[in-house]
């Protein structure tokens, strides 16, 4: 670069030095030979060089220590390292350095990680020192006091799973409060009645939407089911193992329900030609399924406590559940029920008013697509599977890890704006339909009186066809209209297109 001599330093010199098999950290460092520095973002990612004035000397734990100064906290990386160093080098470091906050941070995250104790006394003086930066991270408040090290967790998570979600630019916006006045801004603009006909056809939406992100059609007792499962998502948190259970034996087809978590290996893939299948996302191992999804549960159940905003919940509880795949089929669904089910329970949505967070997804898949995808292309790459001939995987390595400790600002990014589409698009328009379907079958019926079902057939077919009846629908359906009414109704239903369509 510029002919500058570069080093690594951080997170990229300890998995250089090991050889370490980990998801690519959001943020690395380079030491250079001058005073030289630059911060480069490539593909969301940032590669930043420091002057050599900040050179960490070359033991691998001062490299971590410059890690979490500048690199920021990565579980999965730290994770990777502990199963790597050993323990009394640990040990050795935080001793030489007695009352170092980053010493003791690595002290902490060295047990809460492996589940071990060093060979340490615990710490009787000396001020408490934060886990995360509440600055540049989502953080559980006001956390748990650990006086052993004398850190505050201010995890989200637990050992099992443990999410990292750092405060971006752009995430502020999303507290509680302001997505519910922004609700409550928006139902002020129209009359209550007209609320509550938008409110059921909103849960059929989504119901609708959910399942065709994943190709189903369900038929009218499979979509009523879910609306009744999507009212009942306001009344009852769902997030603990008997009531997902439930809930995924009231929307798979009998034949595929669980009585508990998958005991098989699953995958998302599709075929591309005969004996070739493309995979999308390797899902974790069975035999890693429960204890990945009592961390996930305890998770929730700390985030709703800690009062952690109702979007990163929804985010990190609704993806994570995704990613987990705990059942055999409907883990899709789930995934975005959960989401309703916690941003309702939090706060954040008003009685009364839905979000289809579903149907904006399948209107962006793309970016849908892109929020998961964040996930699963850098962890594929790192999992070794073999498939046999009937298209059973098998994965071969160890890879529990990956999992528990993901990186979810992607996620939280993406639900963000989704939340944005549902309130500024989603909701407005459906709103603003029905205000004008009303107007139209009003004025309809000042040139003609005819059924409901045969107006809603005539404004569905005009609409259909850019604001006219063909010629052969009229005959088929209409041929009671003459000439003039049928030119009347068009004009009508015309001036209303754009909010029809």
């Amino acid at each position: 670069m510029n002919g500058h001599v570069l080093k690594p330093a951080g997170y990229i010199y300890i998995i250089e030095k090991y050889g370490l098999k980990v998801i690519q950290p959001y943020h690395t460092s380079f030491i250079s030979d001058s005073s030289y520095s630059k911060q480069i973002l490539k593909d969301g990612y940032i590669e930043e060089v420091y002057s050599k004035k900040y050179l960490p000397d070359h033991s691998v734990l001062a490299n971590l220590e410059f890690a979490l100064k500048y690199d920021g906290t990565d579980l999965g990386v730290i994770a990777a390292f502990f199963e790597t160093v050993g323990k009394d080098e640990i040990a050795g470091y935080i001793t030489s350095k007695p009352t170092g906050k980053y010493a003791r941070i690595i002290w902490f995250l060295y047990e809460f990680i492996t589940g071990e104790r060093l060979p340490l006394e615990d710490m009787v003086m000396g001020n408490y020192v934060q886990v995360l930066d509440v600055e540049k991270y989502y953080t559980a408040e006001p956390g748990v006091r650990v006086q052993r090290q004398r850190v505050v967790n201010n995890f989200l998570g637990v050992k099992n799973f443990c999410p990292v979600i750092r405060r971006i630019e752009g995430l502020k916006k999303y507290t509680n409060s302001e997505i519910n006045d922004r609700c409550q801004k928006l139902t002020r603009s129209y009359p209550p009645s007209l609320l509550r006909r938008a409110l059921s056809y909103l849960y059929t939406k989504e119901t609708k939407s959910s399942f065709e992100i994943e190709n189903v059609k369900p038929g009218p007792a499979k979509t009523e089911s879910f609306v009744e499962l999507l009212k009942s998502a306001e009344r009852k948190d769902f997030c603990d193992k008997n009531s997902l259970i439930e809930l995924q034996k009231s929307i798979v087809d009998k034949r595929f329900l669980n009585d508990g978590y998958r005991e098989t290996q699953n995958y998302v893939g599709q075929t591309a030609a005969y004996d070739k299948e493309i995979i999308h996302y390797i899902c974790p191992k069975p035999e890693d399924v429960s204890s990945l999804m009592d961390g996930l549960l305890l998770a929730a159940s700390k985030m709703r406590d800690s009062g952690v905003t109702a979007f990163v919940q929804a985010a990190a509880i609704s993806y994570g559940f995704v990613f987990i795949h705990p059942f055999d089929d409907g883990n899709g669904r789930i995934h975005r029920f959960l989401i309703h089910n916690i941003l309702y329970l939090s706060g954040a949505v008003p009685e009364g008013l839905m979000f289809p967070v579903s149907a904006v997804m399948l209107k962006n898949m793309i970016e849908y697509d892109r929020s998961l995808e964040a996930f699963s292309k850098p962890l594929n790459k790192l999992i070794d599977y073999s498939m046999d001939s009937n298209g059973k995987m098998k994965v071969e390595n160890e890879t529990a890890r990956f999992y528990k400790y993901p990186d979810m600002t992607d996620q939280v990014q993406a639900l963000g704006r989704f939340i944005d589409l549902t309130i500024e698009n989603e909701l407005t328009r459906e709103l603003d339909f029905l205000i004008h379907y009303d107007i139209v079958k009003n004025e309809m019926s000042q040139v003609v009186e005819m059924p409901d079902n045969t107006a809603d057939l005539l404004i569905k077919l005009c609409v259909q066809n850019g604001g006219i009846l063909s010629a052969r629908k009229k005959k088929d359906h209409f041929n009671f209209l003459n000439e003039n009414e049928t030119e009347q109704l068009h004009k009508i239903i015309r001036e209303h297109l754009e909010y029809l369509r």
